[in-house]
């Protein structure tokens, strides 16, 4: 990003103006109210002529609403911002389940009910006869990575195979590289977790656990 006209009051910008940051280098924790905030600072100084912007950082802010919220079953939430949800195990479940039947004496629930109305983001589910973990990606397969995942409208769990299948290198630590990949590929649009699009743009994600120094957030 280059400040071609002063600006007032736009703090979460100015910063990453001062040190030469783009928006794809947001300094902020991800999902933060700060991190959505550099996206709006940045698009009211872009339009108003205040900023110039590189190809990537434009192309993000012209194909996407990030930095914008909307209102969902009555709710704020911020748009095209990606959510991972956190899952569970089936001992926390079974955890949260005592402590329900505790606190609740007189309206408690018998496990089999408890476990099929809360349990549908269970960290664990069964493919191919065996037990594996769901929404975690791992290295190997026909490509460069896998994860398992439950389809949403069969309830059966799926394996996803992404990444190429050559030796091509990884450049996540480029960020320049991270937001050509996810102008490319239209990550902003890719939702859909049973699909490999979603999981080779969001791998920055899960990248400490899959042997690198750090994650990164937002898209590949």
């Amino acid at each position: 990003m280059l400040k071609i006209k002063d600006i007032v009051g736009l703090p979460s910008l100015e910063y990453h103006l001062e040190n030469r940051l783009t928006l794809s280098e947001n300094v902020y924790r991800y999902s933060s109210e700060r991190f959505i905030q550099l996206f709006a600072e940045a698009r009211d100084a872009w339009r108003d002529g205040l900023i110039e912007l590189n190809e990537e950082d434009a192309q993000l802010l012209e194909s996407t609403d990030i930095g914008e919220y909307g209102v969902f079953e009555g709710e704020k939430v911020p748009l095209d911002l990606p959510m991972v949800k956190e899952q569970q195990t089936e001992a926390e479940l079974k955890d949260a389940w005592r402590k329900w039947n505790k606190n609740n004496p007189k309206d408690q629930v018998d496990w089999g009910e408890y476990r099929e109305e809360h349990g549908e983001h269970l960290d664990e589910a069964e493919y191919k006869g065996r037990e594996v973990s769901l929404n975690k990606p791992k290295r190997g397969g026909p490509k460069k990575f896998f994860v398992y995942v439950k389809n949403p409208k069969t309830g059966n769990v799926k394996k996803v195979n992404f990444g190429d299948s050559g030796n091509l290198s990884v450049k996540i630590k480029e960020p320049g590289a991270r937001a050509s990949f996810a102008a490319r590929h239209k990550c902003a649009q890719k939702k859909d977790k049973t699909k490999a699009g979603y999981w080779s743009c969001n791998i920055g994600r899960y990248w400490k656990s899959l042997g690198g120094s750090k994650n990164f957030s937002g898209y590949w």
